[in-house]
């Protein structure tokens, strides 16, 4: 494995990255022994994005990634690796978005507060909105909910008085909440349709269980694995891909 998908362990972006699986990682970073822009596409989707800031916990306005609670519950949809189209879409968000960074000489961080920013102008960013509808259409499409609308609106994470915080409002663009409780409705239901196959397969001692989160009810396929975080003792080397 020549690469690997990695996130921020504590971070309000949300961005998944591509680095060298050779770089020596942080114990701040979740690495996913992913390489494939399907897999991006994915991970990096408002389907996942809404998983994750639903049963991950927060340290003041910033998500924390927990793999176990977000990763290895997460019901990828069938086939997914093997989907072109997935593989097309993570493609092209991934690879805007690095040329966006080199061209405005940003990171993901800047890069992401301007994609947040209801007052941004930058046709550029309208365009990286554009891209990530397109994939979260190819992720939806995936999992047979081509019903789901993926338009996004400027929504506050919380009300807050500029004036009194002294700080920006916390705008995000995203799905309104209708949109996002149904599409985690669904995901529910198919992470515990997944944990009841495994349960007449055998695989949870036979025992049965009420409807709920299920870790190794999420993956379906090969070959997406556990996240792993490793440990560097020295901050993280090497770059993005």
């Amino acid at each position: 494995m020549g690469r690997v998908l990695v996130i921020s362990r504590v971070g309000n972006a949300f961005a998944i990255c591509l680095m060298e699986s050779s770089c020596v990682f942080s114990e701040r970073l979740v690495v996913f022994p992913l390489e494939t822009f399907a897999s991006l596409a994915n991970l990096q989707s408002m389907i996942h994005e809404s998983w994750a800031r639903n049963f991950s916990s927060t340290l003041k306005d910033d998500l924390m990634y927990a793999p176990s609670d977000c990763f290895e519950t997460f019901p990828f949809p069938p086939a997914w690796e093997t989907d072109p189209a997935l593989e097309s879409a993570g493609e092209a968000y991934y690879t805007y978005r690095a040329q966006l960074m080199v061209a405005n000489d940003e990171g993901l961080t800047k890069t992401y507060n301007r994609f947040h920013d209801p007052d941004e102008p930058s046709p550029h960013i309208h365009r990286l909105r554009e891209l990530h509808a397109a994939m979260d259409r190819a992720v939806l499409n995936a999992y047979g909910w081509g019903d789901v609308p993926t338009d996004c609106q400027f929504l506050l994470d919380y009300e807050v008085t500029e004036e009194a915080s002294g700080r920006k409002k916390p705008w995000r663009y995203r799905w309104p909440d209708a949109v996002r409780d149904d599409v985690l409705g669904r995901l529910l239901a198919l992470n515990q349709a997944r944990y009841e196959e495994e349960v007449a397969l055998g695989l949870h001692g036979g025992a049965g269980g009420k409807a709920g989160v299920r870790a190794g009810a999420g993956r379906k396929g090969k070959g997406t694995g556990a996240a792993a975080a490793e440990d560097a003792g020295g901050g993280m080397q090497g770059r993005l891909l």
